[in-house]
């Protein structure tokens, strides 16, 4: 066995212990105090039923540090709330229902609006971030916003307040408007679906590595890029950020 292990470059002990069957076998984790633990993981449960193993960590360690015992390691809060069963259901994300026929354009205009996001790099080397909205009739540009950050959520909802307040100059929309987008987690957030549905707006997202599905966007998208990198001058920005987060909309094609 000296032999094989020196060859291998294992250790000798560890092979013994395999060999004789002399290494105990890992199974249900059992520590002095769980019990009481236990207890107190689902009273505090019990009152917060809304609280996951973290939020539970911390309240145990508030409590263990105002009676002066040692704090509790969220590991082993989880492993206790798991064998009992009273972690929280995993989010599996929230989608409201959609028709999707295959045809993106409308007959009319204020059907269905789209939404997307693109970002270029200047000759400065600064990156602008871009979103939109545009009409799948008409075509128009009815809002964007610019920034050389990332596009965040909040300014996803400025836009979809922007564009109602433009196209129909009240807060809200008279008839429901499908509003189209993939998706990323700007468009899919929870207070992003909320505002949309408190203006009249019913979020559509397109399937999984579908770009297809919001065609109209992508090929708005991909005629905007086209003419930046031949017609951008070194040192400044082809397109200027605007100062106004809610600019005029221009016609798009």
């Amino acid at each position: 066995m000296k032999t094989v292990t020196q060859t291998l470059g294992l250790a000798r002990s560890n092979i013994a212990e395999r060999v004789k069957g002399m290494r105990p076998k890992r199974g249900p984790q059992n520590r002095d105090g769980d019990l009481e633990l236990t207890a107190d993981i689902r009273r505090l449960v019990d009152a917060r039923p809304t609280y996951g193993y973290r939020r539970i960590t911390a309240l145990l360690k508030r409590e263990r540090r105002a009676d002066g015992l040692a704090p509790v390691n969220a590991k082993r809060v989880y492993r206790l709330m798991r064998r009992h069963g009273l972690l929280l259901a995993r989010h599996t994300g929230r989608r409201r229902p959609r028709e999707h026929d295959g045809q993106v354009a409308t007959l009319r205009s204020n059907v269905r609006w789209c939404s997307d996001g693109l970002e270029f790099t200047c000759w400065n080397g600064e990156t602008v971030r871009l979103a939109f909205a545009l009409d799948c009739h008409d075509r128009e540009i009815i809002g964007w916003v610019a920034t050389t950050a990332g596009i965040s959520g909040e300014m996803i909802r400025d836009m979809m307040v922007h564009c109602v307040e433009h196209r129909f100059g009240a807060i809200r929309a008279p008839h429901p408007v499908q509003w189209l987008s993939d998706n990323g987690s700007i468009f899919a957030a929870h207070k992003t679906i909320e505002i949309a549905v408190a203006l009249n707006l019913v979020p559509c997202f397109t399937p999984v590595e579908s770009p297809e599905s919001n065609g109209m966007a992508e090929a708005f998208v991909k005629t905007f890029k086209a003419p930046l990198r031949p017609r951008a001058q070194p040192g400044q920005c082809r397109w200027p950020i605007p100062s106004s987060a809610h600019p005029e909309p221009s016609q798009g094609q």
